[in-house]
């Protein structure tokens, strides 16, 4: 069968691989209809991020069963699935815990469509197969009437929704910061919007500052002054000087969030935290353990997170958009 690869950066191309089969009665066999682009694949698409070369892309996908094994109860051929991007067992104490990110069962960090960072041969979603380990752990039944290519960024949309989700409900004051710079901060305005919250966006990237204020968030550029102070801050930018504005835009007792990916250490100033007195929360996304509620609010009518896709493409083009994309891109079977 024909898998996308990354050859290089902003060179993508068809490769024949094997086509993979069940390994056991707890695997179930996909074939992915939409698949978006992470914010990292951008990144390395660019030649920004480091990453060892050539390795099978796509990680983001919603796919329909084709074949499950013979232990598999939670979901059946012609089922459309949401596919969670980390392998993840559902029964070791991480897995029980809602650390799905960090399943013991297989290699920590073990993915689809993240080369040598996936910690094994997953393979990626943008070929006609995938096998799914530990099918009923991983699988989410797709809701009725969702759209699809809407939300087929299932990492970056889960991402985002972490950052503000678990922290509204507690609060009177529904105030949000949101400094962005890739799709995670949009999908952070457009989940705290949907949860009532008053959001402020700090970019300076046209789209996506165009974006943010068609959610109804206050859009404010880069170094345009002080901010204020948030009960719950996010940066997304990946920067240090974004790391440190939400930081310091962040109200004693309040919480901020990275979702960063940096290359190297960056200084924290942990004097001023605490004497402010914040909770700073980093590291990887538990995916199936936040889809479930993100696809809710997805069904119920009040997120859209389709609009932060900037392009969309067939299937037969993919090879071509994955290779000039340099925002959301989704590819459509």
């Amino acid at each position: 069968m024909e898998q996308l690869v990354l050859s290089a950066p902003g060179r993508a191309e068809w490769t024949e691989v094997p086509a993979p089969t069940l390994a056991g009665g707890a695997d179930a066999l996909v074939r992915p209809i939409a698949v978006a682009t992470c914010d990292l694949d951008t990144a390395i698409n660019s030649g920004a991020f480091p990453l060892p070369l050539p390795y099978a892309l796509g990680h983001e996908f919603v796919a329909e069963v084709v074949e499950v094994g013979a232990d598999v109860t939670s979901v059946r051929t012609g089922d459309r699935v949401a596919v969670p991007f980390q392998i993840n067992c559902g029964y070791c104490v991480f897995c029980q815990r809602g650390l799905t990110q960090s399943c013991t069962t297989v290699p920590r960090g073990s993915a689809y469509g993240l080369g040598a960072i996936g910690r094994g041969d997953w393979g990626g979603a943008v070929a006609d197969l995938i096998r799914v380990p530990y099918a009923d752990a991983m699988l989410l039944p797709f809701p009725s009437g969702v759209d699809p290519v809407a939300v087929a960024s299932l990492d970056n949309l889960p991402d985002g929704w972490r950052t503000v989700a678990p922290y509204l409900d507690d609060l009177d004051d529904k105030r949000v910061l949101v400094v962005g710079g890739i799709s995670i901060g949009l999908y952070a305005v457009a989940v705290a919007r949907a949860l009532g919250a008053d959001v402020t966006y700090v970019d300076g990237h046209p789209r996506r500052t165009e974006v943010a204020a068609k959610l109804g968030a206050s859009v404010m550029a880069p170094g345009a002054g002080k901010v204020g102070r948030f009960p719950v801050t996010v940066s997304t930018s990946g920067t240090r000087d974004g790391l440190l504005l939400a930081l310091d835009s962040t109200e004693p007792g309040g919480v901020c969030t990275d979702t960063g990916v940096f290359i190297g250490d960056v200084a924290l100033p942990l004097q001023q935290l605490y004497t402010t007195g914040i909770r700073f929360v980093t590291g990887r996304v538990a995916a199936r353990h936040e889809l479930p509620r993100v696809l809710d609010l997805v069904a119920s009518g009040r997120l859209d997170p389709g609009v932060v896709t900037a392009t969309t493409a067939a299937w037969s083009d993919a090879p071509a958009a994955w290779s000039t994309h340099r925002d959301k891109l989704v590819l459509i079977r």
